[in-house]
């Protein structure tokens, strides 16, 4: 009776629509389309990696389970392996950070080089995409890597659209200022172009020497840091290789109850270690704010 009834009022209000030129549209659901590369996606292009996200943990799952067994094997302790495997399985994720950190920090290095480049062409009387072009000829090494599609994506879009894909891709404050002042220099034109550059030469190279004072003096003290919280833990492996007292205490509650404590602790100290001898960081202002989360950022 109530199907029945529903049917009816369909079909009264579609003949009344058809009857007053309004007919009923049936919109199905359309399935938005995805961003072109995600957060960890772009991560992990600019870390080197040809893998998708889900890969790459996989991978760290199972390094992290076989550093599991072959501890659970050399020391007879399930216990004490946990925590070292835990470490092993984040160590391709600290590796590629470094990778990443290492690859930007060339672009960035090389960013005065490139530009005195791109002004050397300007000043010769080329525009600044034709300079750019250039670039990926006879540019820095890091640069020719980064610019390598630019002189396609600047056919197929204009030379502005591809130095924001570009942008987004390096995906790093200084290199989001110098690109924006590049966009500048190319919408303007002119005579102001060479004056534009070489203020740009100028204050990346400032930053530059900045960031590399800052980034010395905190190394030693890092170094020295995760070293601390790493020792304690090859000792407690190698305590446990052979048969005897060390390894039969940590067979037995006690020990597990140790093995978590002391897990725990290693974890907040080395949170508080990474956060207290952290370089803060610039706020992308020019960059997409969803272009990398916060933990992308380091």
């Amino acid at each position: 009776m109530l199907l029945a009834s529903v049917c009816i009022g369909v079909a009264c209000a579609c003949a009344a629509g058809f009857a007053t030129g309004h007919p009923p549209v049936i919109r199905f659901p359309v399935r938005r389309s995805r961003a072109a590369i995600s957060s960890r996606q772009l991560w992990l292009q600019q870390a080197g990696v040809a893998l998708t996200p889900r890969q790459f943990w996989a991978g760290s799952f199972g390094v992290g389970l076989f550093a599991f067994t072959v501890l659970v094997v050399a020391t007879g302790t399930p216990t004490v392996a946990v925590v070292p495997a835990i470490a092993i399985a984040g160590m391709p994720r600290a590796f590629f950070a470094r990778r990443r950190s290492s690859r930007l920090a060339a672009v960035q290095e090389a960013w005065p080089d490139g530009l005195r480049d791109i002004l050397a062409s300007v000043s010769a009387g080329r525009p600044v995409t034709h300079a750019l072009n250039s670039l990926v000829d006879s540019g820095p090494e890091p640069l020719r890597v980064a610019f390598a599609r630019f002189p396609l994506l600047a056919r197929m879009l204009g030379t502005v659209p591809a130095l924001e894909i570009i942008k987004e891709e390096l995906a790093n404050p200084s290199s989001d200022r110098v690109i924006e002042v590049l966009i500048l220099a190319h919408e303007r034109g002119g005579r102001i172009v060479k004056d534009i550059l070489e203020d740009l030469v100028a204050s990346t190279t400032r930053d530059l020497k900045v960031q590399q004072e800052i980034a010395t003096d905190g190394l030693e003290m890092q170094i020295n840091a995760r070293a601390v919280v790493c020792l304690p833990w090859l000792v407690l492996l190698a305590l446990t290789f052979s048969d005897g007292p060390f390894r039969d205490f940590y067979r037995s509650q006690a020990g597990l109850l140790v093995v978590l404590v002391g897990g725990a602790m290693s974890a907040f100290g080395y949170t508080l270690i990474s956060r207290l001898g952290r370089n803060l960081t610039e706020d992308r202002v020019f960059g997409s704010a969803a272009a990398l989360g916060p933990a992308d950022a380091r």
